[in-house]
């Protein structure tokens, strides 16, 4: 049995007869002097809600890496035994590291930016006045005022309660609301989902419950998506693949060759450095601060950066419709009579219903502006409106002594099955209206079954505001395959008239979700095949992702209310509104702080660009690797000079991937994000370095035995070169497909940059690049042109072979 908080009654500390709930010994919290005197103990809130990463932490991100430390050694030795030419890799690492270093400070920015305007703030009582603060100037001692919604943000006990419930299930894992009295802890993490009260603070900052847990999991993060640890799973191989590798390379270059020391040193450096993808972790980065940046001029919130990632992943968006397909605020549009009723006196009703709650939801507030109170009812005892119960109550003392009993709440939930009241309120909703009934209780209110024996009274039917880009966000989701699933508490009928309204796919078939198996096997076979559900409660939203979750799906879950966040929490994504409940934005992994829905598509299409993109140029950089691993072994194996000095690669690598690589990494992309990452890029980057590598090989080996004399070895070097460039531009030009206009004029301009080294005298002689003679250069076009044409061969048979 539910337990209800009465109002004493018998004249002692009942306030004037204004229809609110009395409230005896109302404290007045601390005073600005005792304030001050905590601030200066120190016992304030200083664990903020949302931390993003600092700036010491963002440098030493970018600097220390394993990479970087490896590239770091290189660059100092190439130094001291070669030209500056061969040690321009170096200065590429720097201007990487310097961008990703800049654009993640951008990213941070913006990111703390919004966290302010996106930031709760709890109502505190202070000299006998309730005002807002932020969380961080919470002292020890605060008298913290709470609401539905609202969350507990420090330790504390309660001081006031009426009909106070809190959900501890963020904590505890109890789906049942807690029934708070004064005297009772309040936990962090927590979050009232009826009634009101306040709570002194007991415990703050460091020492809160749930505050190291919250600062953990607020952390703005890189990390943990499958982006990221796929990236680190591929660096982890090529790390295993470079060492012995690179071993082998220094011993066959300075020991069995026997060449001159500083050569020798300079081409073993130059087979070690192409080996590391150095420039996909940067630019990894870089798209996810970029996207960052781009939601965040739209009032984007991404409080987990990989939430980019998960949307673009999404093929199952679940929707609350009030206050995302419809705006907060409603309309009563009639009031209907049942049963002979007085409309004057059911105003006065009404009007009392709305003075009984301090904190009325959207469909109690339009009550309230259409039927103002008459202050000569006292409110003796109330129950507030929750999602669970779908009604809401009050006891008054009326002005002629009598007493009466109301409750306000759906139709199909107070009145018993065949009601005659239920065939209008059917015809009502079919128009897409809102009704409420408003009954007259038989029985207590605090009665386990005050609904039973209800007598129907009046229909209030509301109207309901559509969002004006509600319709065009649903249209953009069905274009993108995207499952649109409307999950609401509102009767089925009236949330099916309003789906179709917008134009959503299958709103006529709508599912009362009471109606519902509990069977998670089942569930999932109805929601598949149903996009509108009526009377969910809360618990039901949250086994309805679930559901979802078992058959594969990757679920995002909008919402603004409070009866919204369990499903939020257990969504692959969270999304809430930014005029949400402060629980609802706590959980959500994306707050869209201008409470437009139509930013929705933004965030999907930012997180298909940052994945597609992404997968397209680590297929470039890991083509680098595969051949710049296989040329070594190569070397090794057939006892040669390594055919390249650093300022070779440095040049190729600039051209047919870091350029270029930039460039696809920030283009728009629609594809729909898909998994398995690492199997994804290998399976076109294997065969592909492969290719270019042996072609590159067997072009250095008959230019080995074309040339002779002192200067072969250079003329060796050109004709390989001229090789590896084509045979990487054409990889270049399958992954700048589908082409669009400065796809193509970007890979033009980099073999154009190409071709005026090779036609430039000085920069001939700066990268150590002349083709000699006539019969080797064609040899290696050839022999690109045949790789080339086997590449688009493989790579067409690799797309059948091994699907994504």
């Amino acid at each position: 049995m539910t337990q209800r908080a009465k109002i004493d009654t018998d004249g002692e500390g009942t306030g004037p007869a204004t229809g609110r709930p009395p409230v005896v010994h109302r404290p007045t919290g601390l005073t600005t002097a005792e304030v001050a005197e905590r601030v200066a103990r120190g016992e304030i809130n200083d664990v903020p809600l949302r931390s993003s990463r600092s700036t010491p932490d963002i440098v030493r991100g970018n600097v220390f890496t394993r990479f970087n430390a490896i590239i770091g050694v290189l660059w100092v030795i190439m130094l001291f035994v070669a030209p500056i030419q061969d040690s321009l890799f170096g200065f590429v690492i720097i201007a990487n590291t310097g961008i990703g270093i800049i654009q993640e400070l951008r990213a941070k920015k913006t990111l703390d930016g919004l966290a302010v305007i996106g930031e709760a703030k709890p109502t505190v009582r202070r000299d006998g006045a309730a005002t807002e603060i932020s969380t961080s100037e919470i002292v020890l001692g605060d008298l913290i005022e709470l609401g539905p919604g609202d969350k507990v943000v420090v330790d504390g006990e309660v001081a006031e309660a009426d009909s106070l419930e809190v959900d501890e299930s963020l904590l505890t894992g109890e789906a049942d609301p807690v029934v708070k009295k004064p005297g009772d802890p309040m936990m962090s993490g927590s979050f009232v989902v009826a009634g009101g009260g306040a709570f002194t603070a007991t415990k703050v900052g460091r020492e809160a419950y749930a505050a190291q847990l919250a600062e953990e999991a607020s952390r703005f993060t890189l990390v943990h998506s499958e982006l990221r640890t796929g990236i680190s799973t591929i660096l982890k191989y090529v790390t295993w693949m470079m060492i012995p590798t690179a071993i082998g390379l220094i011993i066959s270059q300075l020991v069995v060759k026997n060449n001159d020391l500083k050569e020798s040193i300079a081409r073993t450096v130059g087979g070690i450095v192409p080996m590391i993808p150095e420039g996909l972790v940067l630019l990894t980065s870089v798209a996810f601060a970029i996207g960052v940046i781009r939601l965040g001029r739209k009032q984007c919130l991404v409080q987990e950066l990989p939430a980019i990632e998960g949307l673009a992943r999404v093929d199952v968006v679940c929707l609350d419709k009030t206050g995302t397909l419809t705006e907060g605020g409603m309309d009563v549009t009639d009031l209907r009579l049942l049963g002979g009723a007085d409309e004057g006196y059911v105003r006065t009703v009404l009007g009392a219903l709305g003075e009984s709650d301090p904190r009325p939801n959207a469909s109690l507030q339009a009550i309230i502006d259409r039927y103002p109170d008459s202050v000569d009812w006292r409110c003796t005892e109330s129950l507030p409106f929750s999602s669970a119960r779908k009604y809401s109550g009050a006891a008054f003392s009326e002005s002629d002594g009598e007493t009466s009993t109301w409750l306000l709440g759906a139709p199909d939930v107070l009145l018993p099955p065949g009601d005659p009241a239920l065939a209008e309120v059917d015809r009502l909703n079919e128009r897409g209206l809102r009704v409420l009934l408003l009954a007259r209780a038989a029985a207590e209110l605090d009665s386990p079954r005050v609904a039973e024996g209800a007598r129907a009274t009046a229909l209030v039917v509301l109207e309901q505001r559509l969002r004006p880009d509600a319709a065009d966000t649903l249209a953009y989701f069905a274009d993108q395959n995207v499952s649109a699933k409307v999950i609401s508490g509102d009767n089925a009928v009236s949330v099916g008239a309003v789906a179709g309204k917008l134009g959503l796919p299958g709103a006529e078939n709508t599912v009362d979700a009471r109606t519902l198996p509990t069977d998670p096997e089942a569930m999932a076979e109805v929601l598949d095949a149903n996009a509108v559900f009526g009377r969910v409660t809360p618990q039901q939203k949250r086994d309805m992702v679930a559901a979802l979750q078992s058959r594969g799906h990757t679920v995002a879950m909008t919402g603004d209310g409070v009866n919204d966040v369990l499903a939020l929490k257990d969504a692959d994504i969270g999304v809430s509104m930014g005029s949400g409940s402060e629980a609802t934005r706590a959980v959500a992994q994306i707050v869209l702080l201008n409470n437009s829905f139509s930013t929705l598509p933004s965030v999907v299409a930012e997180g298909r660009r940052v994945i597609g993109n992404i997968t397209r140029v680590a297929t470039l950089f890991l083509t680098k690797t595969v051949y710049s691993v296989l040329l070594a072994i190569l070397v090794v194996c057939f006892q040669v000079e390594y055919p390249f000095l650093p300022r070779h690669l440095t040049l190729l690598s600039t051209l047919t991937i870091g350029v270029p690589a930039f460039f696809l990494a920030l283009a728009p992309n629609k594809e729909r994000a898909k998994p398995h990452f690492v199997r994804r890029v290998m399976r076109y980057a294997i065969p592909a370095g492969v290719i270019a590598g042996t072609a590159t090989f067997v072009t250095y080996l008959l230019a080995r035995h074309y040339y002779t004399g002192p200067d072969s070895l250079a003329a060796e070097t050109s004709a390989a070169t001229l090789t590896l460039f084509l045979v990487s531009m054409w990889v270049l030009a399958i992954i700048a497909r589908p082409y669009t206009w400065w796809r193509i004029a970007l890979v033009a301009t980099m073999g154009g940059a190409f071709l005026l080294v090779l036609v430039v005298p000085w920069l001939q002689s700066f990268f150590a690049l002349k083709l000699v003679g006539v019969t080797m250069p064609w040899t290696a076009v050839a022999i690109a042109a045949a790789a080339s044409a086997l590449l688009e061969v493989v790579w067409r048979w690799v797309g059948r072979r091994f699907p994504a």
